[in-house]
């Protein structure tokens, strides 16, 4: 007996025992799931999908496809080029059994693509991150001694001590002014006439 199930978007002939690459499926190696898309089984034709019905299968292993180039060249004004690679995301799965009634009372999980559950909600394992661990330097204030902390006490009388040394090392102000220097009235430097030579006289 066969079927004709749908997912992923495609539609897919199978018997028992076929092994199927369907798209990425939200599913672990070794774990078994349940198609419910069912359009057909034997002479049963759904409308669109016959009621009750499913296929189970087993998951293989989560493969990628063959890789696919994507090559872009702009020619004549534009001399540019891109090539990039592609690796579809597939689900290698083992047909198991093939339900006419009653698949919906089966237990089976129901087969999932992966993008349509959330991240947080997916079995797939986690991969553990490695997390280096940082050294920090201990501060100061943790490598002073117990006695260190009555230091402070004694460090605040210090500054009264030196004002009141200040205070009194003051010269009064009348000391610091200085008397102003008298001014030496400026001399006239009185310069020698100039004596005037007789003028020529004329023969």
């Amino acid at each position: 007996m066969f079927a004709v199930m749908k997912t992923g978007g495609k539609q897919y002939r199978v018997q028992s025992g076929d092994v199927l690459r369907v798209e990425k499926l939200a599913a672990n190696a070794g774990e078994i799931i349940q198609f419910n898309e069912v359009l057909m089984v034997g002479a049963a034709i759904g409308t669109p999908l016959v009621e009750g019905a499913g296929v189970q299968a087993e998951v293989i292993d989560q493969i990628k496809g063959p890789k696919l180039i994507n090559f872009v060249k702009r020619r004549r004004k534009h001399s540019s080029k891109r090539t990039k690679g592609h690796r579809q995301k597939l689900t290698l799965v083992r047909i198991k059994d093939i339900l006419e009634k009653g698949a919906d009372k089966s237990g089976v999980k129901a087969a999932m693509g992966a993008g349509s559950i959330p991240y947080a909600e997916r079995n797939e394992p986690v991969k553990p991150v490695a997390i280096k661990a940082v050294k920090t330097k201990p501060s100061a204030a943790k490598e002073e001694p117990v006695a260190a902390k009555d230091k402070p006490a004694v460090v605040k009388a210090e500054p009264a001590t030196s004002k009141a040394k200040s205070a009194a090392v003051k010269k009064p102000a009348a000391a610091k002014a200085k008397p102003a220097a008298a001014k030496k009235p400026a001399v006239a430097k009185a310069k020698p006439a100039a004596t005037k030579k007789p003028a020529a006289k004329k023969e």
